[in-house]
């Protein structure tokens, strides 16, 4: 099987209109863009104590 074309996005994006609608769709995408960030934050969160920890034994 092969990659999805332009037309199998568009069918989707149109099926997705069709359930959810417009607005509910946007709210769904700002959801997915704010859980997206607090994942990334968190993840450099993570990260920062690891670096500081090997910078002081040292």
């Amino acid at each position: 099987m092969g990659s999805i074309g332009p037309m199998e996005w568009v069918i989707m994006i149109g099926l997705a209109l069709l359930i959810f609608g417009g607005r509910r769709l946007g709210d769904i995408g700002k959801g997915l863009g704010e859980g997206i960030r607090g994942f990334k934050a968190a993840i450099k969160d993570e990260e920062k104590p690891a670096d500081a920890s090997k910078s002081v034994k040292s």
